[in-house]
This record gives C-alpha cells, structure tokens and sequence, in this order.
C-alpha cells in the first residue's frame, strides 16, 4: 500500500495549483474501496475531500472542464483598452461603441468589469503626472503626499 502514496514533488504545492493525475485518481478509488471515508482518503493525498468526492463518484478520472462558455468580449482587450484611453476612462460610452460598431449588446457593469484593470491604470498614471503650482518666491515640499508650502 506504501506505493499508492509517493507523490512527494507536488505535495510541496498548494492544493489549487495541482490537477489530480490518473495514478492518484485510481489510489482513491483502491483506497475507497478498501473502506477508508471521503476525508481520510482526501487528508492522506492532500487534496480536497470534494475533489476525492467527484472521482469516486465519477468512477475514475475525469479530464478538467474548464471554463463553460466563452467569453462575450474575448479577442477584444487591445480595441477595448484603445477606446476606453480614447474616452478618459468612459466605460458607457465604450459600451455604446460596443454596440453600435461590433453589434455587441453588454449592460454598463459588464463593461465595468472588463475595464477594471485599465481604469487603475489611469488613475496610477493621473497621480504620477499630478502638477503642484507655487507662487514665485514660495517653494514647495511633499511628505506623504502632503503638500506644503513654506
């Protein structure tokens, strides 16, 4: 039984990070066939009880499923990113655009979403770039993003 149980270059990963291969799928299945529970079989090899628990019941391995259904604005990152940069940041507007030239009806959130990450991107870039104006004669220091003027 001591063989069922050396799979000691991927223990050292996170659960997460691993998909259970056909050989420790068929270890769960001998052991839950010898009687060991869900949890014990899943502590022993060091992955979930629910990932124990849809081997077994699926009767053996299982490839991954992936995500179900592609998604609506896929391939469009570049045109997304050229035209939320075109509006300042206007995420309805880019969902108009959306719609009118690519035929592609999406609610403001969805948009919102998919423009998450540029929206920090402009605002990273707006504080980067912030002017501080002093009167002639006066000079000014910053510390911890305060202003003072002496």
């Amino acid at each position: 039984m001591e063989e069922l149980f050396q799979f000691s270059p991927r223990m050292s990963l996170a659960r997460r990070e691993v998909m259970q291969t056909p050989d420790e799928v068929t270890a769960m299945l001998r052991l839950k066939a010898l009687g060991w529970g869900i949890r014990r079989i899943a502590r022993e090899l060091g992955c979930s009880p629910m990932t124990v628990r849809r081997y077994v019941s699926a009767g053996g391995w299982v490839p991954h499923r992936g995500r179900g259904r592609p998604r609506t604005l896929a391939g469009l990152e570049e045109w997304l990113a050229e035209r939320f940069r075109r509006h300042g940041g206007n995420a309805d507007v880019v969902r108009q655009e959306l719609a009118a030239e690519k035929g592609i009806e999406l609610t403001l959130r969805t948009v919102e979403r998919a423009v998450a990450s540029l929206r920090r991107e402009l605002a990273v870039e707006a504080r980067a770039t912030m002017r501080f104006e002093t009167p002639p004669g006066k000079q000014l220091e910053t510390s911890n993003n305060r202003a003072f003027c002496w």
